[in-house]
């Protein structure tokens, strides 16, 4: 046995994180009942309709984005917080709004990485601001920050970098 009950604590800290994601018998049944309609050119998707719905864009400059989004109950966990993997999408898709430039070819994301500050609620208002810190070549620096418009808390902060590929000469 390690001091200080290492392997006992281990134990536990595994137990604990299994219990936290663990789904329920009604929760699976919920998922299951979900149906997905085809996606038409034109028409939101299902991962737009259920991600991305109720985002408001506020204000756009080159190389700056600001939107708002109220934290909807479908996008927050079990204690009715604002998700982070819906924090997560949205550094990811805001941030990607800085560098899209209509008819070109799509950016594709290189790495994110983010810093959880604080939490939203259900219902809360979020402020997304998405900046372009520098571009080289094909590649794009950006910084996303969401803050909880009501308390001025900052909820998260993102670095999200993007790459877009050069087209290839036609020979």
């Amino acid at each position: 046995m390690k001091p200080n009950g290492g392997e006992d604590q281990t134990a536990t800290m595994e137990t604990k994180a299994n219990e936290c994601v663990e789904v329920s018998l009604d929760e699976s049944q919920a998922v299951l009942r979900i149906v997905i309609p085809s996606h038409r050119p034109g028409e939101a998707s299902f991962y737009e309709n259920f991600a991305l719905r109720g985002i408001r864009v506020d204000r756009v400059e080159p190389g700056l984005v600001v939107c708002t989004f109220k934290v909807p109950p479908r996008l927050t966990d079990r204690a009715g917080n604002f998700a982070n993997g819906a924090i997560a999408n949205l550094v990811d898709v805001v941030g990607s709004f800085v560098t899209y430039t209509g008819g070109l070819l799509r950016n594709v994301s290189a790495d994110i990485s983010i810093s959880y500050m604080s939490t939203a609620k259900l219902d809360d208002e979020v402020e997304i601001t998405s900046k372009r810190l520098g571009q080289k070549g094909g590649y794009t620096g950006i910084s996303v920050l969401l803050r909880n418009k009501a308390t001025g808390d900052i909820i998260a902060e993102g670095r999200h970098s993007m790459f877009r590929l050069h087209a290839a000469p036609k020979l």
